[in-house]
């Protein structure tokens, strides 16, 4: 199967926590970094899911927030991935960043322009890549 988003990461479900409704399940990606999801309990059903299930995390590049000196900052996104950032494409409205997260793995963003420039983000700098649990789809073979 071939997706439009640019994020696919494979790992391994290591929790799950059910609700009434829906399930928090993280996903272990190889290097170690975790991606919490929130999916409905018939999706973990359906999936099969549980503790040692391979499973895969997609995001789109448009529901990732690059941020730079987040030291103390204090956001209600579940997934906060900081690396370096690998490449940067601009263009006249939208950039693409990728930032490498380790363990071999590269999460890109697509932001405005406007924000790349303030955020004074450039190839070899730091920079990290946020995203709400909600915003993850899951999926196995």
């Amino acid at each position: 199967m071939k997706l439009s988003a640019r994020n696919v990461f494979s790992g391994t479900v290591s929790g799950i926590t059910k609700g009434a409704v829906n399930a928090e399940v993280t996903l272990t990606l190889t290097g170690g970094t975790p991606v919490v999801a929130v999916v409905t309990n018939a999706s973990v059903d359906s999936l099969g899911l549980a503790v040692g299930t391979e499973a895969c995390a997609i995001i789109k590049a448009s529901s990732v927030i690059i941020g730079t000196d987040l030291h103390d900052a204090r956001v209600s996104a579940r997934n906060i991935m900081c690396g370096t950032v690998a490449k940067v494409v601009e263009g006249p409205v939208s950039t693409e960043v990728d930032v490498e997260i380790g363990g071999g793995n590269t999460i890109s963003a697509v932001i405005t322009h406007g924000s790349a420039r303030n955020l004074g983000i450039k190839a070899g700098g730091h920079a990290c890549a946020l995203f709400k649990a909600s915003s993850v789809i899951l999926g196995v073979s």
